[in-house]
């Protein structure tokens, strides 16, 4: 088992010190949320340090409960190098709008820090005194840091407020210098670049942000147009365009028609450094590692599945893609310099993956250790086990499988009534990942979890572990016949509205996935009404920090088909302009459920519906651009009300459409 575990850490601990490397090593901080990236690299650094000395212990000896906190720290540190990367690369304004949520999401990252490291045997590991005091500092600083929110931020984002709910020739112009000097942009390129990052933030947001979100960034994207006019003039621009002119970089290139055979079939960029997979097609090393590492086994383009994880270089595409690149002034240097950097950080991903027997028994030995400690252990050792199987259930469907195959489900459901808070979360979450697995759904079934996991979502002690409940609802509602059984607990559907009234926006979408799971029952459609969902539904369409838009349309589109849903609906005054303006504005999803909800609503004796589009003077130009750019089935049913509101207005010989 030592030998075999220390196969597994050795690829994991080399994935961690290159992660953690790149992280550190960012140049240049974003403009946002600086001392929580600060604070966050310094102790990244410190955890590199304890990994690059257990890697030079060699010890073939590693507890198993070390390799599961390294794998848990290796999953934070991922995240954390995005959410940075999107602080620097994304939009600066939105970012500082949401510099609350940006810091709390860094604040769970030090918490989950704190709580990886909890399971990890210091004692156990061959580290120098100096790391192992340094480990332990930022363990207990960990525990008990609490949430920080620059107040310099804040105060600059309500200013920025205030500009946006300004009249255009209202703002004081040095105002609107200083807030944007403040998150970096200072040119005339900075603030076309913004403007391109906002307009991307708007499709992210169509299907969840909801229309206020949509709007606000409308209005920054607006306001940065307007205040580029005011603060450069003609003469200033044509300098600015003089400084940038002699170097090309990402807007510039993208400017370029580039050939399809030069774009990865994943990220649709330009290929920096193609390579060839095991199906025989070629895509961006970055893109295809990232792919692999996040445990697909399949080519993307072909869905074959991969019989090896090797990336060989396509040296002819990549020899063809820089002459192009020179052809057109496009500076290859960067690419080319990360090319070996990109290279060890795709093999160290696909070392990372390992479905060999010998993965495979170590797994299992670890697994059947752990269930043994949540059998006979202690309280404490109990909430540890429920951590550990946690997090070992967190990836791989073979994990899965082990885990359950050990015996782990019943005493996990026993514990989902635990008084300790935290083991109860721990159970829970357990459980969840384990559902993924779908043998595993009829086995938690079996072992009678639902009644256990519906008292965690309606009182659970922790709203994450609230949260979990719901969304393992949502994984075991997947098989038809669990639709029914959940629905038929008298509490589920009902905790499920309470959690989307109280959740956070985690919570909400966990609740609303598994309410429209369910809702494909019709008896249960009738429970959810009854629970009084439709009107908090439409409430939360209007809340710009739900973040549920999609979601909620889904669960109201389904109940439109049961009479007491209709008649909940129809009661709704808002709901109609809201519907009309998500047409304009909604994700493609979004318009097809706003679509359905528009033409229910107009059949069968709904004439005031109907009388209440056509007064709309949004609703028609809506409804013909939608039914001319569509989905197929969005056109079809925004032809099919465009021909009933015809018939509806057809006395006064005034037809539409």
């Amino acid at each position: 088992m030592g030998s075999s575990i220390f196969l597994q850490s050795n690829s994991l601990l080399e994935s961690l010190i290159h992660l953690s490397n790149e992280v550190s090593s960012i140049e240049k901080l974003p403009s946002i949320q600086v001392r929580n990236v600060s604070t966050m690299l310094r102790r990244i650094k410190v955890l590199t340090s304890l990994f690059e000395e257990i890697q030079e212990s060699n010890n073939p000896m590693l507890p198993p409960s070390s390799v599961l906190c390294l794998s848990e720290l290796f999953s934070v540190i991922r995240r954390v190098k995005s959410t940075m990367e999107g602080c620097k690369n994304g939009s600066s304004l939105w970012g500082l709008i949401q510099t609350e949520r940006l810091s709390n999401q860094f604040h769970v990252f030090v918490k989950e820090i704190a709580r990886a490291l909890d399971i990890l045997p210091l004692s156990l590991l061959t580290v120098t005194v100096d790391i192992k005091e340094q480990i332990e500092l930022l363990h207990r600083q960990a525990k008990r840091v609490e949430l920080y929110v620059d107040p310099k931020e804040i105060q600059t984002r309500d200013v920025l407020l205030t500009l946006m709910a300004s009249e255009k020739n209202m703002f004081d112009v040095e105002t609107v210098k200083h807030v944007f000097n403040s998150v970096g942009l200072k040119t005339v390129l900075d603030y076309e670049e913004e403007m391109s990052k906002l307009e991307d933030e708007v499709h992210k947001q169509a299907g969840t942000g909801g229309l206020i979100v949509v709007s606000n960034i409308n209005k920054l994207i607006s306001l940065v147009s307007y205040a580029k006019s005011m603060v450069f003039n003609e003469e200033s621009e044509e300098n600015d365009v003089r400084q940038v002119s002699g170097s090309v970089g990402k807007s510039t290139s993208a400017s370029f028609n580039i050939p399809d055979e030069f774009r990865c079939p994943i990220s649709l960029d330009l290929m920096k450094d193609p390579v060839i997979v095991a199906s025989g097609h070629t895509y961006d090393r970055s893109s295809i590692a990232q792919w692999i590492n996040t445990g697909h086994y399949t080519c993307p383009k072909s869905g074959q599945k991969l019989i090896h994880m090797a990336l060989i270089p396509n040296y002819a595409l990549k020899s063809l893609v820089h002459q192009w690149c020179q052809e057109n002034n496009i500076p290859l240097i960067e690419c080319l310099s990360n090319a070996e950097s990109e290279k060890k950080t795709c093999e160290k991903a696909v070392d990372h993956i390992s479905t060999t027997k010998v993965a495979i028994d170590s797994v299992k030995r670890t697994a059947e250790f752990v269930v043994g400690k949540l059998a006979m252990g202690s309280v404490d050792i109990q909430r540890q086990a429920a951590y550990e199987l946690r997090l070992l259930a967190k990836t791989g469907m073979d994990n899965r499988r082990i885990i359950a195959e050990a015996g782990a489900i019943p005493f996990l459901v026993t514990m989902l009534s635990s008084n300790d808070p935290r083991t109860q979360e721990n159970a829970v979450t357990a459980l969840l990942n384990l559902s993924i697995f779908d043998n595993n759904k009829i086995l938690i079934m079996a072992a009678g979890a639902i009644k256990n996991i519906v008292d965690v979502l309606e009182s659970g002690k922790m709203m994450e572990a609230r949260e979990n409940a719901a969304a393992a609802i949502f994984s075991l509602s997947m098989i038809d016949d669990f639709k029914v059984a959940i629905g038929a607990h008298s509490q589920a559907i009902p905790a499920l509205v309470g959690l989307l009234r109280e959740g956070t926006t985690t919570g909400k979408r966990d609740a609303a996935m598994a309410l429209c799971n369910l809702a494909l029952y019709n008896a249960n459609k009738l429970k959810t009404v009854a629970a009084g969902a439709v009107p908090l539904l439409i409430e939360l369409l209007m809340d710009d920090k739900a973040g549920i838009t999609d979601d909620a349309l889904g669960v109201l589109a389904l109940l439109l088909s049961c009479p007491r849903g209709l008649e909940a609906i129809k009661k709704s005054r808002p709901l109609v302009p809201l519907l009309i303006d998500l047409l304009r504005f909604g994700s493609a999803k979004g318009k097809e459920n706003s679509i359905t909800l528009l033409l229910g609503l107009c059949k069968d004796g709904g004439e005031e519906v109907a009388r209440r589009l056509l007064i709309n003077p949004r609703s028609i130009p809506s409804l013909q651009s939608l039914a001319a750019d569509g989905s197929p089935k969005a056109r079809r049913k925004a032809d099919a009300l465009l021909r009933l509101l015809n018939r509806c207005c057809s006395q006064s010989h005034n037809p539409v459409g």
